[in-house]
């Protein structure tokens, strides 16, 4: 019981500490992603922080079963330095003793990373993506500032309107450019208001000058303008089709094509993922002193990133048809969960892999042996 407990606390305690940091720093980068995308006119000033706050809650399946590994393996590198581990052994209790609080501590946090992964990722990339298509539903006119350059929604335009600006459907001093394939067009005109005719919505300059210049054959066009009006956007009622990871789990399970497998496969793999981390974990974490206090973790987090990376990889195998999602789980999932549990035993009976085949290349020598006489 006293063993029990002790792990359980060191465990929730590192876990605690490991949380803390890497939300903070999921936070940060997160908030100056939002920050750059907003500069570019690709989501709303205002909606930055709601942004940032639904993707972090999108990705926090991630964050709890990367802090659950970076917990363990840290609580057992403390264990092993300052021989706790020694001791705990020499009393009885073997390296598979630990599974026990390690489960116990574990399931919970997992159950909790199969509900964000199943529900909380998709509604939240689901909020994100309506954000984004009411933003971009908006008129390139509507999405400018006073007094700052603006990009279009589609990248071919920058417009510029004075600071002085009249209402929502009018402006000043306006400053349009314009790049296309074969041609550069600068207008600017004193005034602009907005106007709908036939469902088409149009800016309607006037008082301004257009000058066209073709970079190949470096010609110029000015033409002066007492009003003149521009294409921004055609009006539409119609709802944006929602992405692949917006949809509902249950959705994914009745859909039959491959890019809706593909993301199956990706939410129903962290789950997976953090328990293949448990004996993995158990594995891997020993301390050498000649090496240095860090070298179990950075093995702990090299090997997370290999299998994450092997967990997108194989979506994308899936999303494309390659490969079966079934197949794909049960094939990479189980083969790391093998590989921790046959590492454990290895260490808790304190074998080698070379010793293994030792004494099963004797035993087949033996046997033949016996055939022989």
């Amino acid at each position: 019981m006293l063993f029990d407990s002790s792990i359980r606390k060191e465990l929730s305690r590192s876990f605690g500490a490991t949380l803390l940091v890497l939300i903070t720093v999921v936070m940060t980068m997160m908030l100056i992603r939002m920050l750059g995308q907003a500069a570019k006119g690709v989501i709303s000033p205002a909606d930055v922080l709601l942004i940032m706050g639904f993707t972090v809650l999108g990705y926090l399946a991630t964050i709890l079963t990367l802090s659950l590994f970076v917990a363990m393996v840290s609580t057992l590198s403390r264990m092993y330095r300052d021989s706790e581990m020694a001791i705990w052994m020499s009393s009885g209790q073997g390296l598979l003793a630990l599974l026990r609080p390690f489960l116990r501590f574990s399931w919970p946090i997992l159950l909790a990373v199969l509900g964000l992964s199943v529900f909380a990722w998709p509604w939240s990339n689901n909020q994100v993506l309506q954000l984004r298509t009411q933003f971009e539903q908006r008129s390139d006119l509507d999405r400018i500032a006073p007094g700052e350059f603006q990009e279009s929604a589609d990248g071919s335009r920058v417009f510029f309107i004075d600071k002085e600006k009249l209402s929502a459907e009018s402006a000043s001093n306006v400053f349009i450019v314009e790049n296309r394939p074969d041609q550069e067009i600068v207008t600017s005109a004193q005034s602009a208001h907005l106007a709908v005719h036939d469902g088409l919505r149009y800016a309607i300059l006037e008082n301004g000058q257009r000058v066209e210049t073709q970079p190949s054959t470096q010609t110029t066009k000015s033409t002066q303008f007492a009003r003149y009006q521009v294409l921004l956007k055609a009006e539409s009622t119609t709802q944006t089709a929602m992405s692949v990871r917006a949809l509902p789990t249950m959705a994914l399970f009745s859909a039959a094509e491959a890019q809706h497998r593909g993301e199956l496969a990706w939410r129903l793999s962290q789950p997976l993922l953090g328990l293949s981390l448990i004996f993995l974990a158990l594995a891997i974490t020993r301390v050498n002193p000649r090496v240095g206090k860090s070298s179990s973790l950075m093995l702990a987090l090299l090997a997370f990133v290999v299998y994450y990376n092997l967990v997108n990889a194989g979506q994308s195998w899936v999303a494309a048809g390659r490969v079966n999602m079934w197949a794909f789980l049960i094939v990479l999932h189980g083969s790391v969960l093998l590989l921790g549990v046959g590492g454990l035993l290895m260490r808790h009976q304190q074998t080698t892999l070379g010793q293994l085949l030792g004494a099963w290349l004797g035993r087949g020598t033996a046997g033949k042996t016996g055939e022989a006489a």
